[in-house]
């Protein structure tokens, strides 16, 4: 009991009580901001339906890809990228955990993790005085501890996609109305509810450096891990000490009796909320930049509530070439497929002056393995969505080179995202053809 108490009240620390600095004034930009969002799912894609066929702007979406269809024109399919630095790693971690770092993680079974800062921090820390919110960062499912003794990695690696450091992964968010909740505050102005936060986080430490005392070695491990985690609701308690106030207006009024349901159905209705989440932050301008997990590494959630699928994501992605298993699989990823089609066609609805959120922001869907059965790092499964404020050309099937670096495809987007880099991880340069020059 002492232990699920003190897992609750990290996640409250994490979702509800915790609020965010309004940070140093700036006068608000006239012109339209650019959003980043990365959506990621787990254990690859069935390899045989998801590339579209034909090049350029004459292509045909793949049967995966067909909940796309009324969004062509605003997509861009990318092809034959690849992270090298995930190639030598065994099973999913090595490969989930750097998918927005470009980076090999380093191999351990307890706390003392190591990976790169990802890409959609970099951008978030050249943004943080333009928004309450420098990042959002979203899930479904709680952290894993542990260690998945197959590989001999920590479990925390499959549950962040979002480092703020090479020690530091982002503490995700899973509760819908506490994100809400959390975005109202922030849009809201400044709140007293700092320093209530930073005792909240004061006592769950307390309570948890406590009940290590009391427990195991193994359990110890756990704790450490777990806690190495929350270093990033740290660092957050500490700005929002800050007395300095910035000069900004939420582009679109948040209602707090608009708070949805902090008990979802299922997954199916978890997972709609959280992106509507990211909509919301997106269209009041409340953070710029958000990142959502559809599962932790290895996720196998049970797809039974879609017809024609009896079995979880992880097993059927282990096809062996199995017909069975492959078409479960191909529904299973056009399921997610469909899910970033909603936030699309969400954002597409909300109208800027002429323009609409999906056009000025950058929407990216996949997964760092390609063949889930084999752990292929090769050829991911990409989508851009968005032309980023007119700078992303879209309706396109871009095919480069083989294992051509995703970090020149980072580049392009902090570029347009309006924080260009000269170098992100082992690119070599911009994503040719991706934006105007």
């Amino acid at each position: 009991m002492k232990t699920q108490l003190t897992r609750r009240s990290l996640l409250r620390g994490a979702g509800v009580t915790l609020s965010l600095p309004w940070l140093e004034a700036m006068a608000a930009p006239t012109a339209n901001p650019v959003r980043m969002a990365m959506l990621y799912m787990p254990n690859g894609v069935n390899p045989n339906a998801w590339t579209p066929e034909g090049t350029g702007a004459d292509f045909q979406l793949s049967p995966t890809l067909q909940p796309l269809a009324p969004l062509k024109d605003k997509i861009v399919v990318l092809r034959n990228l690849w992270n090298e630095g995930s190639k030598g790693g065994d099973g999913h971690y090595v490969k989930e955990a750097a998918i927005l770092t470009c980076r090999t993680i380093k191999k351990t079974p307890g706390a003392d993790i190591g990976n790169g800062v990802s890409m959609d921090q970099v951008a978030a820390q050249r943004a943080a005085t333009l928004t309450p919110l420098p990042s959002l960062e979203l899930g479904v499912t709680p952290v894993a501890i542990g260690v998945d003794a197959v590989v001999g990695y920590t479990r925390i690696y499959g549950s962040h996609i979002a480092w703020s450091s090479p020690t530091t992964p982002l503490a995700r968010e899973l509760n819908p109305r506490a994100v809400y909740e959390r975005l109202y505050r922030a849009s809201s102005g400044p709140q007293n509810g700092s320093q209530l936060d930073g005792l909240l986080l004061d006592r769950v430490q307390a309570d948890a450096k406590r009940l290590r005392t009391q427990v195991g070695t193994a359990d110890r491990h756990r704790l450490d891990e777990y806690l190495s985690v929350m270093r990033s609701l740290e660092e957050r308690v500490e700005r929002s000490s800050s007395k300095s106030q910035m000069a900004w207006k939420a582009r679109v009024p948040l209602d707090p009796k608009a708070a949805p349901t902090d008990r979802p159905a299922d997954h199916a209705e978890h997972v709609k909320l959280m992106l509507d989440m990211i909509a919301v932050a997106f269209q009041s301008d409340t953070t710029r930049v958000a990142t959502f997990m559809f599962g932790n590494a290895v996720s196998n959630v049970s797809f039974r509530f879609l017809e024609g699928v009896t079995a979880g994501h992880h097993d059927v992605s282990h096809h062996g070439k199995d017909p069975e298993k492959l078409r479960q699989y191909q529904i299973i990823n056009q399921w997610h497929v469909a899910q970033y089609a909603y936030l699309l066609n969400k954002l597409q609805g909300m109208k800027e002056g002429d323009s609409n959120v999906l056009d000025n922001s950058m929407i990216l869907f996949g997964s760092a393995l390609h063949n889930g059965d084999r752990h292929d790092p090769h050829n991911l499964p990409l989508v851009l969505a968005g032309s980023g404020g007119g700078r992303i050309i879209t309706g396109r099937h871009l095919v480069y080179g083989e294992d051509s670096p995703l970090a020149n495809l980072y580049v392009s987007m902090l570029d347009a995202f309006g924080a260009p880099v000269e170098r992100f991880a082992d690119s070599t340069g911009p994503l040719a053809g991706l934006v105007h020059t």
